[in-house]
């Protein structure tokens, strides 16, 4: 097996019969990427996600980059697990074999040049452009601030809310970074220090207008104090909050209140996130060269 990434083609094992040339590779797992996802498999397409070691998700109910944590997580009725060796191909074909997302603890996307993978879609929403990766699918595409389509991707897919979301760019770049969350900015919630995680509240509870949401701990707070508490700034569900225990800096968004109270939300993708996979999806279809290549 020392020769798999010299491979290309068909990889024939048991039951296997995977064209790498098929993949389509996300880089990062949150709830925007997984929300493409989910509109790509859904489409017939085969997708394989890489994560950092230790992802930072809010929407941790609706983002395979939980499985980096879990082992597993099922988000609409789609399956994905870990594989920590990225250059474990074996693992990966039967874990797509089995109808499963693999997720890879792969920051770097070395595990590209071995995939093959005919289209990447960037969607670690870092808002920066991106770093070489040693590895030139047939189309780059980017979702939102930091790519430029003609120079550091192929297309670029608007991710601001408004009357451009999901459009694709095939020059130019999507709306620049506001700084500012879309909607009521007090809805997200932010880390008031450096420091640890500890969550008081689970994703799907509903909160009341001053309850302790979380705290973060740090070595200047080793007790609950206003200076380190994370509070409700208004009653209404817990849709998302950052895994405890997570190393975080002051200012990172660390959850999300929502004011509609609706369960619901706690177990499905976004509209904003299918709206930027259908535009993915359009990227990809108006390219003739690839359509024969993903549905295999």
């Amino acid at each position: 097996m020392e020769n798999w990434s010299e491979m290309v083609g068909v990889y024939n094992w048991p039951r296997l019969n995977i064209p790498m040339a098929s993949i389509i590779l996300i880089r990062g797992g949150g709830d925007l990427a997984t929300g493409v996802a989910l509109r790509l498999i859904r489409s017939g397409l085969k997708v394989v996600v890489t994560e950092l070691p230790q992802p930072l998700a809010v929407r941790r109910t609706v983002s395979f980059s939980e499985a980096v944590y879990a082992g597993q997580i099922t988000v609409e009725g789609v399956t994905a697990g870990v594989v920590s060796d990225p250059s474990d191909l074996l693992k990966i074909l039967n874990r797509l074999a089995k109808g499963w997302v693999p997720v890879l603890i792969d920051p770097k996307c070395k595990s590209a040049a071995q995939l093959h993978p005919a289209v990447i879609v960037d969607g670690r929403m870092t808002k920066l452009p991106p770093e070489a990766i040693g590895y030139s699918p047939q189309l780059y595409i980017g979702l939102g601030p930091g790519f430029i389509a003609a120079e550091n991707c192929q297309a670029v897919i608007e991710t601001r809310r408004g009357l451009s979301l999901g459009r694709v760019y095939w020059r130019g770049a999507a709306e620049s970074d506001s700084g500012q969350p879309e909607g009521d900015p007090t809805r997200v919630l932010r880390a008031p220090c450096d420091g640890v995680v500890v969550a008081h509240k689970q994703i799907g509870e509903h909160c009341e207008k001053g309850d302790l949401i979380a705290e973060v701990i740090s070595d200047q707070c080793s007790v609950i104090s206003d200076q380190c508490s994370v509070i409700s700034p208004f009653a209404g569900l817990l849709r998302g909050l950052i895994r405890s225990g997570i190393t975080v800096t002051k200012g990172l968004k660390i959850g999300d209140i929502d004011p509609r109270d609706d369960p619901r939300l706690c177990t499905l993708v976004s509209d904003k996130a299918l709206a930027v996979g259908g535009g993915v999806l359009e990227a990809i279809l108006s390219r003739p060269e690839l359509r024969s290549q993903l549905w295999t």
